[in-house]
């Protein structure tokens, strides 16, 4: 008996056979020869992107500057009564430079921003400037010891937000705008001082007072807490144009010399080598607080000749500062710097002077 798929190929085989088909086949195998491959369709993706018309660019319109000065443009007028310098408490305007690291005709305040001319360290105030208001006025009726007891316990904390610190470059042209930013919102503001500048906080002192017009009220080592007066206004606060950025120092004349004034080569080298082998009266650290640095040279100097201070982490540059500034208060002579370290000689003073030194 015959399987069922060997019937199905008996069935095929005679439908092959059979004439009508035999007609068609040929003409079905040359349809399916001749239709498209999937190879030959084009690529289309179902999201394919939408190609977007390229618009031709638009062109901007440049405006032309005009002649007309715009606000920042127009010089500024300042009534304060004083010459405008980098730093008022750090430099001594009795000191002539021997030379410029930049040309002095760049001005720090920018181009065509101040009516008084830039001269490489100062901006001189011209016609005797203008007035800059009664002080007196402004700071109306001193505070009484209960005002001033409040005004301290508000203000000298460490956690005060109105705070300024005052770093090596001392009373600076831009920190009095900080200052009358302050208060604005405020009666007074905590002032605290780093570095070179708290040899001489006198110094400090006075500047603040005498550049803003206002009153310090308290004063703790290095911290000074500066009052604004009773009938301050910040609406008639004096024009302060700012720096844009930090002149370069001129060049100053060597603060040491080969030889000393008054001694001779062989001592010069005696005392050099004397203060180097000698011990350390100090150790300063960078932008420390240095307000008994003055008292303990001048105790040295009354048994030593020599003294040498360990600046170790502070900047040659600072050394220098701090050197002249011992040198016009202790008095002294820096006699060298070295390997970060100041070597410092009493003088031929007498000890008199030592133990009352005269106010350069």
């Amino acid at each position: 008996m015959a399987s069922p798929v060997h019937l199905k190929l008996l069935s095929w085989r005679r439908l092959l056979h059979h004439p009508p088909l035999q007609t068609l086949i040929p003409s079905l195998s040359r349809s399916i020869n001749h239709s498209p491959s999937p190879s030959d369709e084009p690529y289309d993706p179902p999201f394919s992107p939408v190609r977007k018309t390229l618009t031709p660019p638009t062109k901007k319109h440049v405006s032309t500057p005009s002649k007309t000065l715009t606000p920042d443009a127009v010089p500024v007028r300042s009534d304060l009564p004083f010459d405008f310098r980098y730093s008022y408490s750090e430099t001594d305007p009795s000191v002539a430079p021997i030379g410029f690291r930049e040309p002095p005709r760049f001005s720090p305040f920018g181009p065509g921003r101040l009516d008084r001319r830039w001269n490489g360290v100062s901006a001189p105030v011209e016609g005797g400037g203008g007035a800059a208001g009664d002080r007196d006025s402004v700071l109306g009726e001193p505070l009484t010891e209960d005002e001033v007891e409040e005004l301290v316990e508000r203000f000298r904390w460490n956690d005060c937000t109105r705070q300024i610190n005052l770093g090596k470059g001392g009373v600076t042209h831009n920190l009095l705008d900080d200052i009358h930013n302050h208060w604005k919102r405020t009666e007074a503001v905590r002032i605290k001082c780093l570095g070179v500048p708290t040899l001489d906080m006198d110094n400090i002192c006075f500047h603040l007072e005498d550049k803003t017009g206002g009153k310090a009220i308290f004063r703790q080592c290095n911290i000074i807490l500066l009052y604004r007066g009773r009938n301050y206004d910040p609406k008639k606060r004096p024009a302060i144009p700012l720096m844009l950025w930090k002149p370069r120092a001129p060049i100053y004349p060597r603060l040491v010399k080969n030889v000393i004034d008054g001694l001779t080569e062989e001592e010069t080298k005696e005392l050099r080598n004397r203060g180097l082998n000698s011990l350390a009266l100090m150790k300063l650290s960078r932008n420390g607080v240095y307000v008994n640095v003055v008292e303990k040279v001048r105790e040295a100097f009354t048994t030593d000749e020599v003294v040498r201070l360990d600046c170790m982490h502070v900047e040659m540059s600072d050394c220098k500062k701090i050197g002249v500034k011992l040198r016009d208060l202790v008095p002294c002579v820096p006699i060298l710097f070295k390997d970060n370290q100041i070597i410092l000689w009493r003088g031929r003073q007498g000890q008199e002077d030592l133990v009352s030194p005269s106010d350069s």
